[in-house]
């Protein structure tokens, strides 16, 4: 299943991550932090490019973790390496990293404002910092439709983690400056998300994510009902690239204050 999973959310985000990749331009002896990194499939690629340096994914997901260091050792990659932790409290060598990045990693902190400075902590003086999070709720309708079509009386469970958090930029810029970073800056980009070749793929593919789960356990109906609503929406998405929505988001730049 996380094998599946892992395939899922890289497909997802390719074009994306393009645009990750390009922005966090890893030279050849940085040492990068890449938080919430699921798979790895961005820390395999930073570790690729820092080929004199190193790069450490952090995620707390076991099952994913796993599957990170299968296919990092498959590729044969020896500068990398990855931890199960929470980056709000995880304790990091202090100031040992040139490059902090993330791909939708960093919005599902309990107490963002902890979690920066515990990164801002592990991040030498002027080291960069690479953030790739979603834009406003209203800049992303996949959701949103996503969830109509499992029931409108389905909103999202009170305490669940918000994909969104991190989407104003005056929120995000007085977190990060109040941690110790400078040069905040914010790059919009306008990709679609990707779910699959097929309806049928992309409707089976998202029945086992959070949002549809969490959404199915508190809807009355019966579900194949909602099931065969989500299906009819990724049909109505398909593209001759496969089932595509709109979304927004933001590359966050920005640097550790030099002491």
């Amino acid at each position: 299943m996380a094998l599946d999973r892992a395939d899922f959310y890289d497909a997802e985000l390719a074009r994306h991550n393009r645009h990750l990749r390009n922005a966090a331009g890893v030279r050849a002896d940085d040492r990068v932090l890449d938080i919430g990194c699921g798979a790895g499939q961005t820390t395999r690629e930073a570790a690729r490019a820092a080929a004199q340096g190193e790069a450490v994914g952090v995620d707390v997901s076991a099952e994913m973790l796993e599957v990170a260091r299968r296919r990092s050792a498959s590729e044969g990659l020896r500068n990398v390496a990855f931890e199960q932790a929470d980056a709000q409290s995880h304790i990091f060598p202090p100031a040992s990293f040139d490059l902090c990045i993330s791909r939708f990693g960093v919005m599902f902190f309990a107490n963002p404002a902890a979690a920066f400075a515990n990164i801002g902590r592990a991040m030498r003086p002027g080291a960069r910092l690479v953030w790739m999070v979603w834009q406003s709720r209203e800049r992303n309708a996949w959701s949103g439709a996503i969830r109509q079509a499992l029931g409108t009386e389905t909103a999202v469970s009170a305490g669940a983690p918000d994909p969104y958090s991190l989407g104003d930029p005056g929120v995000a810029t007085e977190l990060l400056s109040t941690a110790g970073f400078t040069s905040i800056d914010f790059i919009d980009v306008r990709e679609p998300v990707f779910y699959g070749p097929d309806a049928d793929a992309a409707s089976n593919a998202l029945a086992g994510l959070y949002l549809v789960t969490d959404a199915l356990a508190r809807t009355n109906e019966q579900p194949d009902r909602p099931l065969q609503r989500l299906r009819d929406l990724m049909e109505a998405h398909m593209t001759p690239e496969g089932v595509l929505f709109d979304s927004q988001a933001w590359i966050i730049t920005a640097r550790r204050a030099p002491e």
